[in-house]
């Protein structure tokens, strides 16, 4: 299935401790790059994750950031360092007696002292392993969405190759007119000049133009890269490094083709169908 690399995903989930939270943001890029955003005590799961992204994704750049916000009011959530408040206690009671005055440390002072206020009643190990379940839910997420937009992708690019296939049909259906109006025209000028050739003569001409101006290859090699297009479109994989080889080709084609116009239907059909490459193209950038 067609998958898009721009979506994204966000799961949250309440613990023992407090609510951990996933965002996670996916854009094209032509690899697969990963960057974690990770709070410090979970850092410890961090190749964990990469591999669980790593089999699920194969192209885009990806952003993830995960969030634990500790709920205070939870039993065991939050503990307090004894043994640093009892030193801070100790020091101030010590200034006191040398500056002969009462301290002014407070209990707000304590509590607000770095380290008092501490997580060791967070079971951590615990908590990776919900975070890692946690990741799974959103990117499951993530690839649901990318598999939405990649639907609305296809069917952009199908109906552009619909187009090039009318294009392509238009300059068929032509070209037996091109060769005739070469032929009258030479005709016409023998007549003007008043000069007469001789018929072989006149012919060989108008198969020399003929093989000069002959697009059918091209042509073909268009109709064939459109039914590899719409087969590649079917394939259960990433695809979007196929489709963008498959365009440089079309894109190939079609300016040979516009090289080989001695018409100007030729040359705006030439036109129309790099604007229709073109479309396809900067939307299989897209695509994963």
């Amino acid at each position: 299935m067609t998958a898009s690399m721009t979506a994204f995903a966000h799961s949250r989930m309440p613990t023992s401790w407090g609510q951990l939270s996933w965002e996670i943001r996916s854009t094209n890029h032509r690899y697969l790059d990963t960057s974690l955003r990770l709070p410090e005590p979970l850092r410890t799961v961090e190749e964990t994750i990469r591999e669980h992204i790593n089999k699920q994704l194969s192209r885009g750049k990806i952003e993830c950031c995960l969030r634990f916000q500790v709920d205070r009011d939870k039993p065991g959530a939050m503990t307090i360092n004894s043994h640093l408040v009892d030193r801070l206690t100790e020091m101030a009671n010590e200034i006191e007696k040398r500056i002969h005055e009462s301290s002014s440390m407070g209990v707000t002072d304590i509590l607000n002292w770095p380290g008092v206020i501490t997580d060791d009643g967070i079971d951590y190990s615990s908590l990776a392993d919900t975070t890692l379940d946690l990741l799974d839910d959103a990117l499951q997420d993530l690839i649901n969405n990318r598999q939405r937009e990649g639907k609305r992708l296809e069917e952009m690019v199908r109906e552009r190759l619909t187009g090039i296939a009318e294009q392509i049909e238009t300059v068929r259906s032509i070209l037996p007119e091109i060769i005739a109006a070469f032929r009258q025209r030479l005709e016409s000028r023998l007549n003007e000049l008043k000069e007469s050739l001789d018929p072989a003569r006149i012919e060989q001409e108008v198969v020399i133009f003929a093989n000069k101006s002959d697009v059918a290859e091209e042509l073909d090699r268009l109709a064939s890269h459109i039914t590899e297009t719409q087969h590649t479109l079917t394939l259960k994989k990433p695809v979007g490094r196929r489709l963008d080889f498959l365009m440089q080709e079309m894109n190939r084609e079609a300016n040979t083709l516009g090289s080989k116009s001695s018409d100007i239907r030729v040359t705006k059909a030439s036109i129309e169908l790099k604007v229709l490459i073109e479309q396809i193209r900067e939307q299989v950038q897209n695509i994963e």
